[in-house]
């Protein structure tokens, strides 16, 4: 296995994580690509031009190349991509022709795997996908999508050569929503730069980032209904009594569905619980700088609605900090309840402080959470991750293809 073409149509492993679309499948491609570029797989990433100042060539390390390709105007809402798909397809399959050809796809989300699946039989190549979130399963927590997106990951599970699921769940949920073939779904969950996120002094955290000795709460991620921002200020809003010095910092940017009905409806509980002050709203920051913010943080909040795996989770665990999660899809896997931190079964603001308070009020036990949170985190690397699909890459390059 000597050259991997990824494809990553609707965002970039260069983009801001936490801004617009771009959230935890811009760090897996990059911090993936990354970790394979170093266990000598020359990658190239085959994004969508968005912006007319872009390279054509951005090279990010040696092996690790992103190419932009034109397909469709550059200001271009997520929801009209499907229509710039088969101008993508072109002119990924013409860079890959004049190049010479890459051993393998990988493609990353439904609109990549569209691409992905032509690519195959048009190139005679392998084809490796991963959906990051599936139709089905949003739609199972009220975020229905519409039936081409159904349609579309039925057609490229049916014809992928392995499909990648972070976790039993995930794989789970390809199997009974989609008929998946077991034996192609490989289970592959995503690492951690310990490098960067490992635990770290809390009251220097703090100091950097202008807090003081009172809980925070911390939420990171895209401002959209799926990631349940209104959850974690309702949270707030019910440990007023208890700890009315506690702030939660919300760390991330509106998504572009949904995201400035969620940020009113947030504006409106800090109006309606007189929260002003007590929550702060800091922009996307770049991915290695968020570990300053997990260790100033008391406890992690995750109440989304579904997550395929939960990267934030993982992370927020690695530098030590317990996590009150969703008890959804991959956070099953990435938050062992009463170990490193606790899983909420319902959406209800007051389930969600009530597993706050009791970490709050039990600095022995959050202490104990912390230690086995980093202690668990330190089994997730990029590198190892890596391995693994390069082993099932060069193995899949020997086998015929499957075909619809």
């Amino acid at each position: 296995m000597r050259s991997l073409a990824v494809l990553s149509l609707h965002t970039s492993p260069l983009a801001q994580p936490g801004s617009g679309d771009s959230g935890g499948m811009n760090v897996y491609v990059r911090e993936l690509v990354a970790s394979l570029a170093q266990a000598g797989v020359r990658s190239e990433v085959y994004v969508r031009r968005w912006a007319d100042d872009l390279p054509t060539i951005v090279d990010v390390e040696p092996g690790f190349r992103v190419v932009h390709v034109d397909a469709g105007p550059c200001e271009l809402a997520k929801e009209d991509l499907p229509e710039v798909v088969d101008a993508y397809t072109h002119e990924v399959a013409r860079h890959l022709r004049r190049r010479g050809g890459p051993d393998l796809l990988h493609a990353n989300y439904w609109l990549s795997g569209l691409a992905g699946h032509r690519l195959k039989h048009e190139l005679s190549l392998p084809l490796v996908s991963t959906f990051h979130t599936l139709a089905r399963v949003k739609a199972e927590t009220g975020d229905p999508e519409p039936d081409r997106r159904v349609d579309a990951e039925s057609e490229v599970i049916a014809c992928s050569d392995a499909i990648l699921a972070n976790c039993t769940a995930e794989a789970t949920q390809l199997v009974e929503l989609y008929g998946a073939e077991p034996s192609r779904i490989e289970i592959v969950p995503p690492g951690v730069d310990h490098a960067f996120f490992s635990p770290g002094d809390r009251r220097g955290a703090r100091f950097a980032l202008g807090l003081g000795d009172h809980p925070v709460l911390l939420f990171v991620g895209r401002i959209q209904p799926l990631k349940g921002l209104t959850v974690a200020i309702g949270a707030l809003a019910e440990l007023s009594d208890r700890h009315p010095d506690a702030v939660l910092v919300a760390v991330g940017g509106r998504s572009g569905v949904g995201g400035a009905e969620e940020m009113a409806a947030a504006e409106a509980l800090i109006d309606r619980h007189g929260l002003a002050g007590r929550v702060r709203f800091v922009p996307p920051q770049p991915h290695h700088m968020l570990s300053t913010y997990y260790r100033a943080a008391d406890v992690c909040v995750v109440p989304s609605r579904s997550e395929s795996f939960g990267l934030v989770a993982l992370e927020a665990t690695a530098c030590g900090t317990p996590v009150v999660a969703a008890a959804v899809g991959g956070l099953r896997t990435v938050v062992d309840d009463g170990v490193t931190g606790l899983l909420v079964d319902s959406r209800d603001p007051a389930d969600y402080a009530e597993a706050l308070e009791s970490l709050l009020d039990d600095s022995v036990r959050a202490e104990a959470m912390a230690r086995a949170g980093a202690e668990h985190a330190r089994g997730y690397t990029w590198s190892t991750t890596a391995a693994r699909l390069r082993r099932l890459y060069a193995d899949l390059t020997t086998r015929s293809p499957v075909s619809c």
